[in-house]
Parts: structure tokens; sequence; C-alpha cells
């Protein structure tokens, strides 16, 4: 579990935007790309892009008539800028400057410069008039940026690329195929280009949802989003952009797993909302941990548009290379933005989970997705089922304590021991590459194409760029899809590590790692990557941080989709016939709320139990912070308590249970996080107290029934118009509503 210690962290200091490229100022080019000659692939997997650059490197040929578009005093961009700081450093990028300038004043490229080697040098790089595109050129393409290498799987290599293996089987359909992609979302999410009023719209993080559409098999639950309603229009027949071999296989996997009518399934429809390149948030996602219930159709569609979005990523970079390789036997100059298909950084994806045997999980379903001409093997498998799989029994010893730890985890909730049954690590990072016939993972980060990694992993990395310069988190900035899965349970982690994470993605680099700066897309370079970025938010309920985050830090420019639903509470799982007492306390906003509810506290609630005789009295608080804030005022006031929280030692919790039951103690307090990775089962509690209500609707009853066999028993819930998720999920949404905006204070369930 985090400590509370990261959460003040927040990473690197934001580059300033006056002055984007400062840290590429001094790149140079290798000058020996002026001979044209392939490189030969890299040892170091660090600068590893032999898997881009397998075929060879960039598009088309050149054509025999290029149409002239003269634009004079065009205001240069930010991409004109670092190319004229690298021009002081680099010849090639000189005479590519040259050559633009030239294109300009309407001139050819040969009318000033007679000698052969300058117009060689001419034909080896050109910037188009327009801001948004660029004259890619052989010599610029083949110029020594690290990591520029020519590989192919046929060739016998085991990093061929994604896109050569898969050019045997679609070649000859290339006509539908082509089709397909024209239309595939990931292309057209890709190469759009955003206005600068565009931009400023998203700024002001103001969404407008216009449309709603029943959700698929939940009755109480519809989809609400933002922009034309794309769920209507789609047609659930079609391949919806995936690669073709990728969806016969998902069909497959399937059909193969007893499932019916593929085309109207549930992951179908949720793979459709995700391949909209739309941020999610799914907050109604059934806990693979709560007994017959089962999430692995969202699990499957989020996986399929990773692997997807990889593979097409892979594809289209594969595609590039060859083009300019044929472009660079005939001596041609390719243009257009076509060729602009990199990031700063390799990593494409971001998967943050709260457990390693979540994540062990995920990475499995990830391989079982995957075609078999891409896994024909896997590399480092046996070290990750050791490190993230429940491990195996050294010992006699282990052996017994294995088996008295299975004891114990048999009076807890069957839910409890489903979540906590694996390798309970929340301390994780893993790279996941791609490379053609096979899956390597624990890849070197900068050339992995996933990342797989807890908020916890992630912050330790932070931490560690930030006291070490040597040190940096550059593959974190071209992350294109960021995926939080199990949102639920890193709240009860640490919340704010994911906020932290969320706002390091998407920076400018701090160095170069081998990127060839030819092929960035523009808009990376002028720092509106966070506007490209696809984040999925999927978890089982919704809080008001999950919430701020998607409506402040996801500012994707396709807009929004998420769920909402109505809920029918979980009062009828109270088995015992307990009074609970509703009382509504008054908060002007929801950063007064916690103020006010101590207050309400001090004056309303604790003047009655401060004198009275009867003990067994337990409080239940939803944060460490409030739980600090009652300590110190218990403290204050002299009063008898013992505590039970996360952080409390073992020994502590053994003898404050014991006192609390034999009366020694008359005040409890009790933490949500305590209950959530302990499930104590708390004795002689006569008068229940929930100071704030649990995140979790399920712990709810579950604390309330632990009032079983009292006398004189009587449960009081604290609660204001702020806490509206948690209340609604409890009580159900009617009844909160109506709780919410009554006259009355205080409300009575039985």
């Amino acid at each position: 579990m985090g400590k509370p210690g990261f959460a003040r962290k927040r990473g690197l200091k934001r580059v300033n935007s006056s002055k984007p490229f400062k840290k590429f100022k001094n790149l140079k080019l290798n000058p020996g790309a002026e001979k044209l000659v392939p490189k030969q692939p890299l040892e170091n997997d660090s600068e590893d892009w032999s898997d881009e650059n397998s075929e060879a490197e960039l598009e088309t040929k050149e054509e025999e008539e290029v149409e002239e578009d003269i634009v004079f005093n065009r205001k240069p961009t930010m991409y004109d800028n670092l190319l004229k700081r690298l021009g002081s450093s680099s010849q090639l990028i000189a005479n590519a400057i040259k050559q633009r300038k030239r294109g300009e004043e309407g001139k050819s490229d040969t009318e000033d410069d007679e000698s052969e080697s300058e117009v060689e040098d001419d034909n080896e790089g050109s910037i188009d008039e327009c801001p948004r595109r660029i004259e890619m050129i052989n010599g610029a393409k083949e110029s020594g940026v690290p990591g520029s290498t020519e590989k192919s799987e046929d060739s016998g290599s085991d990093d061929g690329e994604i896109g050569a293996s898969d050019s045997d089987e679609e070649h000859d359909s290339r006509t539908n195929v082509e089709s397909i992609t024209s239309r595939s979302t990931f292309s057209s999410h890709l190469d759009y280009k955003l206005s600068q009023g565009e931009v400023d719209n998203l700024f002001k993080r103001k969404w407008n949802y216009k449309w709603e559409v029943p959700a698929l098999r939940a009755p109480n639950c519809k989809w609400r989003g933002t922009g034309d309603c794309f769920l209507k229009d789609i047609d659930m027949n079609e391949m919806c952009g995936l690669k073709p071999r990728l969806y016969k296989h998902w069909v497959d996997v399937y059909q193969g797993s007893g499932g019916t009518d593929f085309q109207s399934s549930e992951q179908r429809f949720f793979f459709s909302i995700c391949n909209s390149y739309r941020d999610v948030l799914h907050h109604n996602k059934k806990p693979f941990y709560l007994k017959g219930q089962e999430d692995s159709s969202i699990l499957d569609a989020y996986v399929l548009h990773t692997l997807n979005h990889v593979l097409r990523t892979r594809d289209l970079i594969s595609k590039n290379d060859a083009k300019v390789a044929d472009a660079q036997g005939q001596g041609g100059i390719l243009n257009g933005d076509g060729f602009l298909d990199h990031g700063f950084t390799r990593p494409k994806v971001l998967i943050l989970l709260p457990l390693a045997s979540i994540a062990f999980w995920v990475v499995k379903r990830l391989i079982q997705l995957t075609p078999s001409k891409h896994k024909v093997n896997i590399e480092h498998m046996d070290r990750f089922t050791e490190e993230f799989g429940s491990g195996g029994v050294e010992s006699e010893e282990e052996d017994e304590d294995v088996e008295n730890s299975k004891r114990k985890k048999s009076s807890k909730p069957s839910d409890f021991q489903s979540l906590f049954g694996g390798n309970n690590n929340d301390h994780f990072m893993i790279g996941i590459k791609y490379m053609g016939r096979k899956i390597k993972l624990y890849a070197d980060f900068y050339s992995s194409d996933i990342i797989v990694a807890s908020p916890l992993g992630l912050i330790t990395k932070i931490g560690a760029a930030e006291v070490e310069k040597e040190k940096d988190i550059d593959y974190l900035s071209s992350i294109e899809v960021l995926i939080i899965d199990h949102a639920d349970v890193i709240l009860m982690q640490n919340w704010s590590h994911v906020n932290t994470v969320v706002e390091q993605l998407n920076r400018l680099p701090v160095k170069q790692h081998g990127t060839d700066i030819m092929r960035i897309r523009p808009w990376y370079l002028d720092g509106q990557a966070q506007f490209y970025r696809q984040t999925i938010i999927l978890g089982s309920h919704l809080n008001p941080d999950i919430n701020s985050l998607f409506n402040r830090h996801c500012l994707n420019y396709e807009g929004k989709v998420k769920l909402v639903c109505l809920y029918k509470g979980v009062l009828p799982k109270v088995l015992i016939p307990v009074r609970q007492i509703y009382e509504r306390f008054e908060a002007d906003s929801i950063a007064d709320a916690d103020d006010a509810r101590f207050q309400y506290f001090c004056k309303k609630v604790f003047p009655k139990i401060k004198d009275s005789i009867q003990g067994g009295i337990m409080l239940c608080i939803s944060s460490y912070f409030e739980f600090v804030r009652l300590r110190n005022f218990l403290k204050s006031q002299e009063a008898s308590f013992c505590l039970l929280g996360e952080y409390t030692k073992q020994s502590d919790i053994s003898r404050g249970r014991v006192w609390f039951f034999q009366g020694q103690r008359k005040i409890m307090l009790y933490t949500e996080r305590a209950h959530f990775y302990h499930r104590y089962k708390i004795r002689a509690i006569q008068k229940l107290i929930i100071y704030s209500l649990p995140e979790r609707k399920e712990f709810y009853p579950e604390i309330v029934n632990m009032l079983e066999g009292s006398q004189n028993m009587s449960c009081t819930v604290l609660f204001s118009r702020f806490d509206q998720f948690r209340l609604e999920r409890i009580v159900g949404s009617a009844s909160a509503k109506r709780m919410i905006t009554s006259e009355k204070g205080f409300f009575v369930f039985c």
C-alpha cells in the first residue's frame, strides 16, 4: 500500500512553453548520413528503433511534376524554429532549410547551385510550405540518428517489424484493407490538426454532454457523451478499424470460450467505445473479485484496443520505412504528413494497475489475445510468472505458513480472498515490446510499446528523476493511450499518485533518446500531445477524485464518454433490525465540507457520547486525514479510545481490540482502508457512528452487521450534499436525491 509521503510529490517542473525546445538545442545529426549507407543494427536495446525502421525509411516516390505552392511571409512554426537551431550544427539540416527557401521564392533546386554535390545535398532534405507538412529526405533519415537501422523479419531477424509480418497476408487484399485503414479511427485521430481556437476551448475544460444511449445489458445505466453521437451509427458487422488478423483471432477466442452472437456482445460494444479514441469513464465495472461477477468483457475490449493501437503504430512506421527505401534507391524526395509517424519516445500505451496479481492477469490476457504469428516466442515468461504470479513453496516451514495463512483467510469474505489471494505487491513496473514474431517482457522502457505499472512504481521513478539528474522519465512523453483499471482499488492505496503520474504525461522530453526528429508528429512538437491522449478509467464506483481527474486532466479533443447509473442501494443487505439515523450537516463548498463535518461532530455528536457510561462506541472514518484529525481531537478531550487504522502496528491492533471488547476503552477509531486490507470483525459494538460514508458500498452492510448480538444498538450516519456519490450507492439514487434536497435534516431507515 502506498505511503502518504509520496502524495506530496509532484514530479518534474513544467517546461516553459515559451521555450519548448531548449533541450534540443545542441542536437546533432551524424554527418555520415550524406553517404546514404544503411546503418547496422544497434545492440543497445534502450536506443533500439530497428523495429520501426525494419524495411527502410519513409514514403512514396517523387513525382516527376510537383505542383508549386509559393507562400510568402509565412509565420514560422515551432518546428521551423527547431530546424533553425539544428541547422547551426548540421550541414544536412542547413541544406534542407536552404532548399525550402528556394521553393518559397519560386526557384528550382539547382538554379543557384550547378555543382553535382550541391544538387545531391538539396535532394537530401527540404521542408514543405505548409506549417504542418515536412518534405522527408533520404539523407536526413539515414543521418545516423541513433536507432535508424535496417532490419526485416524476412532476413532472419527476430526484431522484424509487425507490419512486415502482416504484409504477406494483407498484400493480396490491399484494396479492401486500405479501405478499412482509410476510415480507421486510428488514422483519423492521429492525423487531425488542431486549430488554436480548438486548443483554447479545450483549456477551458467545459464539457457539454449532448446525447445519451442505453448501456448494453444494464437497464439502470446509460452512456452520455460530448460531440456527435457515434454509437448510433456503428455497424457492428464491420471490423471497426481492427487489423484483419487481430479481428479474426479475437472472434476465434470469443467463440472458443463458448461465446455466442459476437457482434452484439458486451465486449464488442465496449470496444467500439474505446475505438472512438474518446476519453472513457466506466464506473460500474463488475469487479472480478465479487462472487458471481466477471469483468472479462471489459478487459478483453481494452486489451484489443491496446493491441490494435500498438500494431497499427508499428505497421505504419514499417510501411513508411519501406517506401523511403524505395525512394532512396531512385534518388527521389519524399514529402507529406503521412511520414510524420513518430513520437518523442517509443512507448505508446500506459496501463496503471493496483496489484501485481492483477497485472499478471492482464498481461497474460494481452498475450492470449495476440495473434499466434506475433507470439512465436515470448521472452522472459518464466521470470514474469515467478515475479508476478503467486510463486511456489520452497520449504516445509513456508508450506506450513501458507496453510496457516489459508486457514486465516477462510474466515474472510470471498471477495477479499479473490483480490488478495495472489501477489499483493503494489510496487511494480514492466515494459512489453512487440518484435515481429515475438513478444519481449521486461524490455527497456524506451524500447517498449506498452508499459504496465502501479502508481507507486511510477511515483518512485518520478522521485528518482527529481533527485538524480542522469535519470529521467521521458518514456512518458509520448503516451497516446492511458488505461487506469481497477480505479476503485487504487483509491484504497493513494489516488494522489495517479494525479502525479498523469501530470507527468506528454511533457517535452529532456533528452533526445535516439528519436528521428524529422519524423516526429507536428502536434508533439507544438506541445499538444495531451490533447491527443486517450484516457480510459475503469472502476466499480465513482468518487470526486476520479471525477476531478476525468474533467481536469483528460483533455482529448475527440471528446468524452461516461457511464451514468441509477443505484438501488445496499440497505436490504443489512440483516439486523437497527435504526439507521442519517444526519445532514450544511457545507458551503466541497472545500469546506471536511471542516463542516468536523465542527458538526464536535458540537452535535461528541457531547452525547463524552459523558456516556456505556462503551462500545465505534467511529468509522473513510479518510486517513480525518482519522488523524479525530485522533488528535479525542486526545485533547482526554477521551478513552483505541486506534485501528491502516498504519497501526499489529501488536497495537490486537491490544486495542481486546481493550475495546473488555470495555477498557470506550471508543474505537476504525478506517475504511483498514477494513479493506484486513476485514476485521469487531465485537462488542453497541453504538456505531459513521463519521464519513465508505467509498465501497459493500462495506456499509458489513460494518453495520457487526452490531449483531448487541443490546441497545444504534447507528448514526453523517453526510452532506457533497457526499452524493457515496450516498446514492448505499441508500439508492432516488432516496439520495430526496435526502439532499429536502428541507429536513434527519432521515431514518429501519
